[in-house]
């Protein structure tokens, strides 16, 4: 009888295991740090957050520093004080003139590799935005980023899942996430 009663509190123990592994087992998602403001960068984040759009349930981009300036709609004009309009000159506005990480060479890089992409029918930046919002790919702007930098909501881009989070949000996201992405 004392079997039976430890082989049925090693099945209780076990299931409680289980439940735990299952409660702390990573999500079906992708979480991704964009912090870079290149070209190239930019490119392979959405190539990566589209591919993993039709993979993942999820697709989360947290966009801190030079990564939210693709997200600026350069139509878009508000008033800003000095140091928010230096930043605006400082940065490319949306996915216009930006450089290559190496081989910008004298801005020649990014024709180059815009040329070899239509070559190639890769789609254009302002394509695979679009794309990515048009699969869910969720995008978080670091509302601290945006403070300092002197972005404003009026000016952000049209886009369906796009919303202001601290740094809180994307470690809750990452830290549930199957995999987790820096560029």
């Amino acid at each position: 009888m004392s079997d039976i009663k430890d082989l049925e509190k090693q099945i209780d123990e076990l299931k409680k295991e289980i439940y735990e592994l299952k409660a702390n087992a990573p999500k079906d998602q992708l979480s991704m740090i964009l912090m870079s403001g290149d070209m190239d960068k930019l490119i392979a984040a959405l190539i990566i957050a589209t591919g993993a759009a039709a993979m993942y349930e999820r697709v989360v981009i947290f966009a801190t520093f030079w990564g939210i300036s693709f997200f600026k709609d350069p139509d878009k004009k508000i008033k800003k004080d000095m140091i928010s309009k230096a930043f605006e000159i400082m940065l490319p506005k949306h996915t216009k003139g930006l450089k290559l990480s190496k081989m910008n060479m004298f801005g020649v890089g990014p024709v180059m590799i815009k040329s070899i992409m239509k070559k190639n029918n890769v789609k254009t930046l302002s394509e695979l935005i679009k794309l990515a919002g048009d699969m869910g790919v969720e995008i978080y702007l670091c509302q601290m980023s945006m403070d300092l930098m002197g972005y404003k909501w009026d000016e952000i881009i049209k886009y369906p899942n796009i919303k202001s989070a601290g740094v809180g949000k994307f470690l809750s996201e990452a830290g549930q996430s199957r995999v987790t992405l820096f560029i």
